[in-house]
């Protein structure tokens, strides 16, 4: 199975300079959590997930009209293409634990999102066989979802 059979097409995007209020009204209307940032043209340039927004607003102490997306976007990008078997772009996800892949041509044109969500809609579908398992499914969430190992501080510098 491939990722252009599952993926949904034509997501909504903005631009780097888009500003953090118009990126949540996208993601409010669209109910969506995740935004690919394209360039004119077409290009992926970034993206920026509602966790990024949520955060740069509780700590940077500006409205949201003056924080524009390119400013608080996720560094690395992940991805996937078209004609990239699902279970490759399952093994991506669970190694950079996102729950969410762009799917991009050869030029870095965007052409898509492929999402857990969509994933889990097409569990056992095939022929005639299942060609996407339960177990892989629930594999790739387990590691998507497991907690990290909480940032602290230890009581020597936290005395200093």
């Amino acid at each position: 199975m491939k990722v252009k059979e599952i993926m949904v097409g034509r997501p909504v995007t903005c631009s780097p300079d888009t500003n953090l209020g118009a990126a949540v009204e996208l993601l409010w209307n669209r109910n969506c959590g995740f935004l690919p940032i394209v360039g004119s043209d077409g290009k992926l340039n970034g993206i920026v997930t509602d966790r990024d927004i949520c955060i740069a607003l509780g700590t940077q102490n500006r409205l949201p009209g003056e924080i524009c997306v390119g400013e608080v976007a996720t560094g690395e990008i992940f991805s996937c293409a078209l004609e990239d078997d699902i279970h490759t772009a399952l093994g991506t996800m669970r190694k950079e634990r996102v729950r969410r892949l762009p799917v991009v041509d050869g030029d870095g044109v965007l052409q898509g999102i492929l999402s857990m969500d969509d994933v889990v809609f097409h569990v056992g579908a095939g022929r005639g066989r299942a060609e996407l398992s339960y177990e892989e499914v629930v594999s790739t969430f387990k590691a998507i979802s497991t907690p990290l190992a909480p940032l602290s501080i230890s009581a020597k510098s936290a005395a200093a």
